[in-house]
């Protein structure tokens, strides 16, 4: 399984579609993470001042028509990430089939995500 941050109102802006993140065109490739606690690093650098809920979505790779590619981080991993850590890097559209279940972000009182739960449907 690999994992996608997501806002929910961008996964379900095109549900007949696959889903492609307005990164993919410049990045050639859609960020994912390997597991849990990379995808909560990763949330905690970049996506802490994002005013919009987001949540993650939890893929099995070998559903993905497109290319799926382990590399490591470039430049660098974010904090608290081995620089052994490679990240799934999915060079296409994700198919919405591969799709296994949505987790909502879990935060503390510091705004920092400190973990993932299932949301309700899930």
């Amino acid at each position: 399984m690999i994992y996608h941050v997501v806002s929910l109102a961008a996964w379900n802006a095109r549900p007949d579609q696959p889903y492609a993140p307005a990164s993919l065109p410049e990045d050639g490739f859609v960020h994912c993470s390997p597991d849990e606690a990379t995808t909560l690093a990763v949330v905690n650098a970049f996506y802490r001042d994002v005013s919009e809920p987001l949540h993650v979505l939890v893929l099995d790779e070998a559903r993905l028509t497109a290319r799926v590619e382990f590399e490591a981080a470039a430049p660098a991993p974010p904090p608290g990430v081995g620089e052994d850590v490679r990240f799934p890097h999915v060079f296409g559209p994700l198919d919405r089939d591969a799709l296994v279940r949505i987790l909502e972000i879990r935060w503390d009182g510091d705004g920092r995500a400190v973990g993932l739960a299932e949301t309700q449907g899930s």
